[in-house]
């Protein structure tokens, strides 16, 4: 009887948490714990003691003010991650993918960010022998890519001061910005226009560009990229492709929104 009294416990525990992860997700604006407990009708001691378990675990995080919750790192990978691994979605997603860079006539490719990396886990190759070679899975700094800037230029200032702090920089290529404050300025600009880019920083030689994929409440879910050998396409023809990668981005959201 203890043991099925603990069980059922912990799975009620298990519940509540996930109904709190439930109502984040659909707030369009942060939510306090007095807002979720209205909602959910739960003591108000077990709502504050999840939510900083959620918070602690990286599922939930406070605003800059701490007065009410976004998603955190771990639930936004966490869907995002519903969505790469559905078959059906997998499908659609890639020609939609594929059609961008049909359209570009470039290697696309989609990524999310895992700390201070972005993983890729969709890409597109371009058909022409001149290329970079970087497949699904591979993992890139987040500091000197267009996909890794443009998230952090989207994170909380406080958080993506904390997360700069923890770069360990290097000098990949001349371009390669390796300053906090440089990398700082650099973010704001990216912030303000939400396009991420790669000036021959990663690698010497390659421009690319991004774009987020973000819900309808402006939740940053990864970057939708674009990258090409700087021989072939200079950063001005790159910038030229925004508009395209922006209409597949928001053909890509939509999937999730069904």
């Amino acid at each position: 009887m203890e043991k099925a009294s603990e069980t059922k416990e912990k799975s009620s525990s298990a519940l509540r948490a996930l109904s709190i992860l439930e109502a984040v997700a659909a707030s369009p604006t942060p939510i306090t714990a007095s807002e979720i407990n209205h909602k959910l009708k739960l003591p108000k001691p077990t709502i504050h003691r999840l939510c900083m378990m959620l918070e602690k675990e990286g599922f939930l995080q406070p605003r800059i003010d701490g007065h009410g919750y976004l998603p955190g790192n771990r639930l936004s990978k966490m869907s995002m991650g519903v969505f790469c691994n559905n078959e059906y979605l997998r499908t659609e997603r890639h020609t939609i993918l594929q059609r961008l860079s049909n359209k570009v006539g470039e290697t696309c490719n989609i990524s999310i960010a895992d700390g201070t990396e972005m993983i890729y886990f969709d890409r597109v190759e371009t058909h022409w022998p001149l290329r970079v070679q970087l497949q699904i899975n591979d993992r890139v700094p987040v500091y000197c890519t267009a996909s890794g800037k443009l998230f952090l230029s989207n994170l909380p200032s406080a958080k993506r001061n904390r997360l700069i702090s923890k770069l360990k920089f290097e000098q990949r290529t001349p371009n390669t910005i390796t300053d906090e404050e440089r990398l700082k300025a650099e973010l704001k600009r990216i912030r303000r226009e939400d396009i991420g880019v790669d000036n021959e920083e990663f690698i010497q030689g390659m421009v690319a560009i991004s774009v987020p994929l973000k819900n309808s409440e402006g939740q940053f879910y990864g970057a939708l990229a674009m990258h090409a050998p700087s021989a072939r396409m200079s950063m001005e023809k790159a910038l030229e492709q925004v508009p395209k990668l922006k209409a597949a981005a928001d053909e890509i959201i939509e999937l999730l929104n069904d």
